[in-house]
């Protein structure tokens, strides 16, 4: 069912993405000669008005295929001819409708939700030194970690873990202003369970809210900023060498993630939000992901097409589009190498582990 789960979702992202291209590629008045779903050879087509239709074998992908999009054409409605904020909305409009899509799946996810933990501190343990006059104290509401803005509270305990050392900069909201604590001591402590487990704790427990429909819609909405951040994160880490291709996985690896769990869920309800879950961070991921200036994505078709408009402007002549054509191709060919190998590496994690 997990697997099942995730063809269809993915499927879904695939189609609301192209089809944010197709509409609004419609609406503007340039000619579509094909809209597919997946790539490779076709499974089911047919032709309607000036579109061909497809469904495709190989579920990874898919494309709306625009007249004069990667050539030179006399179509008077070719992508070409459109204006250039029309060529613009083009580009961006399918990693806007991933975006929106994200966010509903995340309001479906959280509307039944009764209670979630802010981060504000209701209360201390005996043994924690975090607390007192010149530190934290019980009612602060946390702000940011090290200058990055706390939406969950499950971002406290993840952006200390990010910064290495036990010093953090930290701003808290206290009585209504904001009060910063630099280079501030986060002491943890050994605590032993009931189990004879030792774990080591801050000693800070945070307050449970009971949210009505607007308090769900904010949290929903917190989730979508969060998980938008955290493509930010994860890139800044491999930039940096933190992260590597072992800490990447595609869809092998987000399945066999989301099968774990699935299973590892109370209630089959629990499952299927848990799973729905996982499709909003996927839509929000593709959709910033797809936006990075990358030649084959669409953020690096939209950064070409501003980069041709500037050379029209200084010199008076328009760019080769054949140029940009290959270098977008070389671009796709190297992200499905990217792709093939991540996932040919998580195929191997399964059956290793």
């Amino acid at each position: 069912m997990t697997v099942i789960f995730a063809i269809l979702m993915f499927s879904f992202l695939i189609f609301i993405h192209e089809f944010g291209h197709f509409i609004t590629a419609k609406l503007s008045g340039v000619r579509v000669n094909e809209f597919a779903i997946f790539m490779g050879p076709a499974l089911v087509k047919w032709q309607r008005g000036e579109t061909k239709y497809s469904i495709r074998c190989i579920p990874i992908g898919g494309y709306c295929a625009m007249e004069g999009e990667d050539e030179d054409t006399d179509d008077p409605h070719s992508f070409q001819k459109a204006a250039w904020w029309k060529r613009l909305g083009i580009l961006l409009a399918g990693s806007f409708m991933n975006f929106v899509a994200g966010v509903l799946i995340m309001v479906v996810v959280y509307l039944p939700m009764t209670q979630y933990v802010s981060p504000q501190i209701e209360s201390f343990e005996s043994y924690a030194t975090v607390c007192g006059e010149n530190g934290l104290q019980v009612g602060d509401e946390i702000l940011s970690v090290d200058g990055e803005k706390i939406y969950l509270q499950s971002d406290f305990s993840l952006l200390l873990s990010l910064n290495p050392g036990d010093t953090h900069d930290l701003t808290v909201l206290r009585d209504g202003k904001k009060v910063a604590l630099d280079d501030f001591l986060m002491e943890k402590h050994p605590v032993t369970d009931e189990n004879g487990e030792t774990q080591m704790f801050y000693g800070m427990n945070f307050a449970l809210v009971t949210p009505d429909l607007g308090g769900k819609l904010d949290y929903a909405w917190k989730t979508t900023l969060n998980t938008a951040r955290s493509v930010r994160l994860s890139l800044q880490m491999l930039l940096s060498g933190k992260a590597g291709l072992s800490d990447m996985t595609g869809p092998v690896g987000i399945v066999q993630i989301m099968s774990e769990t699935a299973a590892a869920s109370d209630t089959a309800l629990d499952a299927v939000m848990n799973m729905l879950y996982f499709g909003g961070f996927i839509a929000i991921n593709l959709a910033i992901m797809n936006l990075l200036p990358i030649p084959a994505l669409d953020g690096g078709r939209a950064v070409a097409l501003l980069l041709s408009l500037g050379y029209e402007k200084i010199t008076g002549k328009k760019p080769n589009t054949k140029v940009e054509g290959y270098i977008h191709g070389i671009g796709m060919l190297l992200l499905l190498a990217l792709m093939a190998v991540i996932m040919f590496k998580d195929i191997f994690m399964i059956f290793k582990g």
